[in-house]
This record gives C-alpha cells, structure tokens and sequence, in this order.
C-alpha cells in the first residue's frame, strides 16, 4: 500500500468511526503487529533449531563413515606391532566380510 492509500483508508475509517475511534485503530494495528512478530520469530526460532539438529546429525553421519572397519583393524594392529602387510591383509578380510570390495 501506497502513501495515499493509507492516508485515504484512515479518512475513511476517521468518517465512519469518529475521532474516537482511531485509538483503538492503533491499538488493534500495534496488537496485530505484536502478534506478528511474535510468530515471525518463533518460525526463526524453530528454523535455527532444526538446521542445528540437521548439522549435529550430519556431523555424527560423517564421524561415523570416517570410523570404517578396516581403519580400525589398521589402529588395532598398529597397536599390537604388527606389520603393514599383515595389517593390509586383516583389513582386507574385514572388508570381505563385511560385503565391501578391496583395491
């Protein structure tokens, strides 16, 4: 709404309603304003607080792809002083098992 529009909606209402009309006018807008705003920021609220969830599921998605079995196997061996060939051969086993494919 233009400039002129608002202006010509307020002579209206002052028209139909009288000068003591426009308080309450204004207390109704503000009251609707409020309310507004209210909600514009509990959808802010929930938005954030989704998108937080999303990024914390997302994180722990890619700590665990990051966590495979054969790196375990590896951390595992290192571990106990195996050698790397050993190692390699165990994590491929792991990998079979588990349906992966190997290199």
């Amino acid at each position: 709404m233009g400039t002129t529009e608002i202006v010509f909606v307020l002579f209206i209402y002052l028209l139909l309603f009288g000068a003591k009309g426009i308080p309450s006018l204004a207390r109704s807008m503000g009251e609707g304003i409020r309310y507004f705003r209210g909600a514009t920021d509990e959808i802010q609220r929930e938005i954030l607080k989704s998108s937080n969830e999303i990024k914390t599921d997302f994180r722990d998605v890619k700590n665990s792809m990051m966590q495979t079995p054969s790196s375990t196997v590896k951390e595992k061996a290192a571990s106990a002083g195996k050698t790397n060939s050993e190692t390699t051969s165990e994590a491929s086993e792991a990998s079979k098992a588990e349906g992966g494919k190997t290199d």
